[in-house]
């Protein structure tokens, strides 16, 4: 797995390589530039917005957790998929070791969140994600077509897709409410990913994570609200693109936002094995771009701006994350040998 990572992580660097090489480098930088730092700040917060929106839709499922706590573990998650070389599976074990708070993320009560808690929280979230993201797409799918005038090839390929996300949904969902032996196995691969005490711990507890399935999914109006949640959050991420394209001083209506930028996600979806959908993301902003008028070259920039918006956010999420594991690890470290000293002060005087 880790060989094909890096397979297609080169293979989309030069994907992206190529298209500027085609597009022009010149004409990629000077559309860049044309936003300014002030519209890519703008652009920055826009995102932000979009994430607060998106740890609102993980809270309405989980509301015994806290807003701030699953906000942070949400930007992990994210900030591990799009920034390390990672596919989506690597960034969901390290959301889930972000929402334990044994590893340094604490609730508003103040209350333990063991693993087969946080990872019952994280497929949740992300399976309502995914459901939100099926009406998305179909909304996109729509407006692409009603947009163009000539037929794009990407709509049968996007609605088979889409198609197959919502029967591969209706599965995941069957087996998070029944299937004690699937999520056992799916426990067993995501524990290949983790090293030492971490990955023995998983294991120990994958029995309980079926309990903590069933009684998520025993609240359909949270799932519901979760789901809708997600929706506006997709539409709002639509919303970012056209601010993006409005700064750089082209035209596209919101619709046509909708359309590229729900396509776009299907695509990325149906690539999760590439990290960060490196090289799909580009050439589906410049296909879709081309087909309402936009010139080849902004729509690469629009592609290299958004990655920029997630490292400029991912990264120093990533860095604090990290900051607190180790701050968290130095606690317990004193406290184990707090508890050990008092123990030999008092076997030496007996001797």
């Amino acid at each position: 797995m880790k060989k094909l990572t890096i397979l297609f992580t080169l293979l989309g660097l030069a994907a992206i390589t190529a298209a500027m090489a085609w597009s022009g480098f010149g004409s990629v930088a000077e559309a860049v530039t044309r936003i300014g730092f002030g519209g890519f700040l703008l652009t920055v917060l826009a995102q932000l917005a979009v994430d607060l929106l998106l740890g609102t839709a993980w809270h309405a499922a989980f509301p015994s957790m806290s807003f701030r706590h699953l906000f942070v573990s949400r930007m992990v998650r994210d900030a591990a998929s799009t920034c390390l070389p990672f596919s989506q599976l690597g960034g969901i074990v390290l959301g889930i070791r972000a929402t334990c708070r044994s590893h340094g993320a604490r609730s508003e009560e103040n209350a333990p969140i063991e693993w087969p808690e946080a990872a019952c929280a994280n497929v949740v979230d992300i399976t309502t994600e995914v459901l939100a993201q099926i009406v998305f797409i179909l909304m996109a799918v729509t407006l692409l077509a009603v947009g163009t005038t000539q037929s794009n090839p990407l709509i049968k390929p996007v609605i088979i897709g889409a198609l197959l996300l919502t029967a591969g949904a209706a599965g995941f969902i069957w087996t998070q409410q029944r299937g004690g032996t699937a999520v056992k196995h799916t426990v067993r691969v995501l524990g290949q990913h983790i090293a030492g005490q971490w990955q023995a711990t998983m294991m120990d507890g994958a029995g309980t994570l079926q309990d903590r399935m069933e009684e998520a999914w025993s609240h359909p109006g949270r799932i519901s609200l979760s789901a809708s949640i997600h929706l506006v959050g997709w539409i709002s991420s639509a919303g970012v693109l056209w601010l993006t394209v409005s700064l750089m001083g082209a035209h596209l209506s919101f619709p046509d936002a909708i359309a590229i930028e729900g396509v776009t996600c299907g695509l990325m979806s149906a690539s999760f094995l590439i990290p960060a959908g490196l090289g799909v993301q580009e050439g589906s902003y410049m296909t879709l771009g081309h087909a309402f008028g936009l010139d080849p070259s902004l729509c690469l920039a629009l592609s290299l701006l958004r990655r920029g918006r997630e490292i400029g956010i991912g990264i120093p999420v990533l860095l604090l994350w990290q900051l607190n594991e180790m701050r968290t690890l130095k606690k317990s470290n004193r406290r184990a040998a707090s508890s050990i000293v008092p123990n030999g002060l008092t076997d030496s005087a007996e001797g």
